[in-house]
């Protein structure tokens, strides 16, 4: 009996420990680790609807181009040139499918509703694009986030350093558009999050110089309502604005090639977006 007591003595203490350990894991994960992680979640990676199949074609000059990052490498982007100079620029991040034409149409959206602006869709995979879960899983999980950090400063110095940045960004790119606006600095104007995993931490979220506008659902599992609250507290303690506007849908409701795009919920969302940027980037 004595045993058999200290057995389970043993493995209440060994739970408590392994739920403090997990704890400790999430809440000092990054949200490009945290996704990985998500990654190898197959409940997770079955409620991605693959896309419908869609072929972009730009009728306002929209290219692929290359630019220099300071890692010494090449990275990609989807541009949209403003018709007239102007420093006003938004960096566009790709969901966890990658750099896809389903981005280039937001992106090119984006770019006709705000009138005079310089549109950037980075392709954070180098090149990769999925077009399955398993296949997205995968990228997902071998991104690394120097290299999207050099990714993103490559951008910058594209965008030149008069540049004022807003970013946004889906699901993995919502958690790049908030690190984006980290590395931008004094240059970031505006943050939009869609869906995406936010940075919790208040130390890193005190250097922010920007508001951020998320936007998120209610019925996500995995951005849940709980880790945008965690967001919302950490954004105020931090001294820093953040609006946030819950739709009741699932995660991914914005994507139109999606099969649960909510149509109403995409156009409240997309209307606060475009305000959001003109509000910011005069």
């Amino acid at each position: 009996m004595k045993k058999v007591i200290i057995l389970s003595i043993a493995i209440i203490v060994g739970n408590i420990a392994m739920a403090q350990s997990d704890a400790i894991t999430v809440c000092h994960t990054s949200p490009t680790e945290k996704f990985a992680m998500f990654a190898s979640n197959k409940d997770f990676n079955a409620e991605h609807q693959i896309p419908r199949v869609y072929r972009h074609v730009s009728e306002e000059g929209g290219k692929m181009i290359k630019f220099q990052t300071p890692d010494g490498k090449e990275a990609n982007g989807y541009y949209l040139k403003a018709k007239n100079k102007t420093d006003n620029w938004i960096l566009v991040f790709q969901e966890w499918w990658g750099l896809n034409d389903n981005i280039k149409r937001q992106s090119e959206e984006l770019y006709k509703e705000l009138g005079n602006v310089n549109v950037l869709a980075l392709d954070m995979y180098d090149g990769k694009v999925g077009s399955d879960r398993e296949t997205a899983a995968r990228y997902m999980q071998e991104f690394k986030q120097d290299r999207g950090d050099a990714i993103v400063k490559g951008a910058l110095q594209f965008a030149g350093k008069r540049a004022k940045v807003g970013t946004l960004g889906w699901c993995f790119g919502g958690g790049q558009s908030i690190l984006a606006t980290l590395n931008a600095g004094k240059q970031a104007v505006a943050c939009v999050i869609y869906y995406g995993m936010p940075v919790d931490d208040v130390a890193k979220l005190k250097t922010l110089n920007t508001d951020v506008l998320g936007i998120f659902a209610t019925k996500d599992k995995y951005i849940s309502p709980n880790v945008v609250q965690k967001f919302e507290e950490s954004m105020k303690a931090a001294g820093k604005n953040v609006t946030v506007k819950n739709y009741n849908a699932e995660h991914g409701f914005a994507n139109p090639s999606n099969e649960i795009y909510d149509k109403e919920a995409a156009a409240d969302a997309w209307k606060h977006t475009v305000a959001f940027f003109r509000g910011r980037l005069k």
